[in-house]
């Protein structure tokens, strides 16, 4: 999956053009987020991989700035168990992985753009295995 950074106008309508263009495009969003930083808007959506070139032309085209395309980390967290993304995050900042966007996908899982994607999903992974061997146990 990756992660599409977008910059917006803000004003009325511009997440809406946002949105028909993918549409238009035939990509599908997979989750993400839009918001307002000072003057600007500024999005990130997640799209599959196939999808990331033609969700970028298709902005461009209409005249839309895709800042990135970025990989992602995704990882599940046990939903109805208090301190989860405390204990994620933790692990990933011992690590030295700087998380720079966080949102959540159509499937209920944490969507994490970070500065380092391996180390990143190394801790996720590692973070996984640990949980599933305390949940067997």
């Amino acid at each position: 999956m990756k992660d599409l950074s977008i910059r917006l106008e803000n004003r009325p309508g511009s997440l809406a053009t946002l949105g028909e263009t993918l549409g238009r495009a035939g990509v599908s969003i997979e989750g993400g987020g839009a918001w307002v930083v000072g003057a600007t808007g500024q999005a990130h959506f997640l799209v599959a991989d196939g999808e990331a070139d033609r969700a970028r032309a298709a902005l461009a085209d209409a005249g839309l700035a895709v800042s990135a395309v970025r990989d992602v980390v995704v990882q599940k967290l046990r939903q109805g168990e208090p301190g989860q993304l405390g204990k994620l995050t933790r692990r990933m900042a011992d690590a030295g992985v700087n998380i720079e966007v966080l949102y959540s996908d159509h499937a209920n899982q944490l969507v994490l753009v970070v500065d380092d994607p391996a180390r990143g999903r190394a801790v996720a992974d590692a973070w996984m295995r640990e949980r599933a061997g305390k949940a067997v146990s």
